[in-house]
């Protein structure tokens, strides 16, 4: 298990993502979350920050629910042990659900929390990251994959959208930009040498 001081100091390598309220972060052997929950609690900072006019010293709630949903939504886990992968979702929810509560008072309502808890069963998986497929309760791949959702707000409301990507589909386009771009800076290179 990493110390928080350890994650804490792995984060700080890349300290404004983990500072984006979208930026998409995926933990492959998530465990219980300790990474997962770190990385939730500073978004939920940005998204206080986000959802508070410059004129009030406190978020707006409604923008604020946006914000926290969107940050929650953009938090990914994967682990091989079911009690790992609910425990993880649990401290996912509670930690954004007391923000929520202490922020939102009374306009936080169930129909958010359902919906979060909706995101965060379809965000933190029981799977095997290295076969890219879910597992059952005994640890053995199935005949599923992995199927995550990638989650916006497009219609500049409380609306979600939701497209899916299986996990393999997400590696391979990760594996082909990667190529497209050693191409381009190959061919650059390759010019200024005088072609080839």
């Amino acid at each position: 298990k990493t110390s928080e001081r350890e994650v804490n100091a792995m984060l700080d390598l890349v300290k404004q993502e983990t500072e984006r309220v979208d930026s998409r972060f995926l933990e492959p052997a998530c465990g219980d979350g300790n990474f997962v929950v770190e990385i939730l609690r500073r978004k939920l900072v940005a998204a206080r920050k986000r959802s508070t006019l410059p004129k009030n010293k406190k978020p707006v709630p409604s923008e604020f629910e946006r914000q926290s949903v969107m940050a929650i939504a953009s938090i990914y886990g994967i682990d091989l042990l079911a009690d790992n992968v609910e425990l993880c979702r649990d401290r996912l929810f509670d930690i954004w659900n007391a923000e929520y509560e202490a922020v939102c008072r009374g306009e936080a309502n169930d129909d958010c929390r359902r919906s979060v808890r909706f995101i965060l069963s379809r965000n933190i998986f029981c799977g095997n990251a290295l076969t890219l497929m879910c597992v059952d309760e005994n640890q053995q791949d199935t005949n599923e994959e992995i199927v995550f959702s990638e989650w916006s707000f497009p219609f500049n409301d409380t609306r979600m959208q939701r497209r899916d990507f299986s996990f393999a589909e997400l590696l391979s386009s990760a594996k082909v930009e990667e190529n497209i771009r050693k191409t381009w800076q190959g061919g650059v290179f390759a010019d200024e040498k005088g072609g080839g």
